[in-house]
């Protein structure tokens, strides 16, 4: 907990039982050698006294915008904003998550919270029962928090205040002071491994375990989603980018086809994180279950010639072009019209397959010299420089491998595991990445995508 030592820390507080725990956070802060400058709503203070959190922070709380003992020639929100290293708002309640995701400053903590400075790490920690965390406007608003560059902290699984068990509990003070760490530079550490005795001595009067309180791959997940979301924010302003996405259904007749696993999340975590850079994102899908990003154009299709005709479409308008679909190598050469008989089929079936369009030849061919070509392949970890030259062969400028024999990765996992090869004639630059969150793997692919980009419109 290094990067908490000297640090200038915000904490808001909403209105939620979970306030309680607002003490225990100042009062660690403060043992971690951090300043804490506390902010509360109107309704926080109806479950936890101002008094006690201004002993513990020895510093005035800010309780209303006009408040006399916190005016330092005016705008002291900005001057607070511009004091801090970082804001952590805990608890969040779902009103306040509602107004901090539309910018309302309908309290100090949301004036505060809108003030900070790019650069300034925002983390929220909701907390509301299970039924109001999972409501549909609920994670909307959260989706935009993470959009917006924040750092939302996942509510932990207990009792709650309504005295039912589910999600939606205030995680832990040493949980969030780990965020808070990561978010401050802190280096990668994980819950059961902790040796850092002080926060252990801190907390060990009011807090579980750490084991018990956090998950250290969904940490960092967070963190590096949101850090790379600020390195790379409004960098494809202007562009169009264009993204196959899914499997492609070949069909044998009227009710059964060819496909493959692919469930399409990967190329819709780059459409939503290309819309996010400010790009107009056209996202061509094969049959998916991924409901269409808002803000995205999206066209379905279900075969590989369909596809290829969506793509034609756009020949000559994308400045970016990711090829994530997994299209069927092959064909039936003539679907039977109708639904085939098992009866009229005998105990063999043997069926005449031919070679779908080459979709990337077709992207390689349209490409402008200032354009970039994302391909994908996916093999074996043994296997990576078979993908890497089939991509370069068809005029790729990245290479993204996905090795499909890594834990938890692939088609059906929740997670990729990656290899980013970017291209320059014989030239071949690779970065690897850990098993990381699809959305994560977006980001990390934009990066070199946006990079590139850039390197090539500045030639031309």
């Amino acid at each position: 907990m290094e990067h908490l030592q000297n640090t200038n820390i915000i904490l808001g507080v909403s209105g939620s039982i979970a306030a309680y725990k607002a003490p225990l956070l100042v009062r660690a802060l403060r043992q971690l050698g951090a300043q804490v400058r506390v902010a509360m709503t109107p309704s926080a203070r109806q479950f936890v006294s101002p008094l006690v959190l201004g002993n513990l922070s020895g510093e005035p709380v800010a309780l209303d915008m006009f408040d006399e003992k916190i005016q330092q020639g005016g705008s002291w929100h900005i001057h607070w904003a511009q004091w801090a290293h970082a804001m952590l708002v805990a608890p969040c309640s779902a009103h306040l998550l509602a107004s901090l995701a539309i910018g309302l400053c309908d309290s100090i903590v949301g004036a505060l919270a809108l003030a900070l400075p790019r650069s300034v790490p925002l983390l929220v920690a909701p907390a509301m029962d299970t039924t109001m965390w999972e409501h549909p406007a609920t994670q909307r608003n959260v989706e935009q928090l993470r959009r917006d560059g924040a750092i939302v902290i996942p509510p932990d699984e207990g009792e709650l205040a309504s005295g039912l068990w589910g999600v939606g509990r205030l995680p832990e003070p040493e949980t969030l002071l780990l965020y808070l760490d990561r978010a401050l530079g802190g280096h990668q550490q994980t819950a059961t491994n902790s040796k850092d005795t002080r926060i252990e001595a801190v907390l060990s009067r009011s807090t579980m375990p750490l084991a018990e309180a956090v998950a250290a791959d969904r940490l960092t997940a967070e963190i590096e989603l949101a850090q790379l979301k600020g390195s790379t924010h409004g960098r494809l302003d202007g562009k169009t980018v264009l993204i196959t996405a899914g499997p492609t259904r070949e069909a044998l007749d009227a009710v059964r086809f060819i496909s493959n696993r692919s469930s399409g999340r990967m190329g819709y975590a780059l459409a939503e994180a290309s819309r996010d850079r400010g790009a107009r994102v056209v996202l061509i899908s094969g049959p998916t279950a991924v409901e269409s990003p808002e803000g995205i154009e999206c066209i379905r299709v279900e075969s590989a010639h369909q596809m290829l005709d969506a793509v034609r479409q756009y020949r000559g308008q994308w400045d970016v072009a990711i090829a994530a679909a997994a299209v069927a190598d092959y064909a039936p050469a003539e679907p039977a019209h109708g639904k085939l008989k098992r009866q009229q089929l005998g105990e063999r079936l043997t069926i005449e397959l031919v070679r779908t369009p080459d979709i990337l030849a077709e992207l390689s061919n349209a490409k402008r010299t200032d354009a970039v070509l994302v391909g994908f392949a996916l093999e074996s970890s043994q296997h990576l420089d078979d993908g890497i030259e089939k991509l370069r062969s068809r005029g790729c400028d990245i290479a993204v491998l996905n090795a499909f024999d890594a834990p938890n990765s692939g088609f059906e996992g929740e997670l990729n595991t990656i290899t980013v090869a970017i291209i320059e004639g014989e030239s071949v630059v690779r970065h690897a990445y850990q098993p990381s969150p699809k959305r994560v793997c977006a980001e990390h692919i934009l990066h070199h995508v946006i990079s590139l980009l850039q390197q090539r419109q500045q030639k031309h």
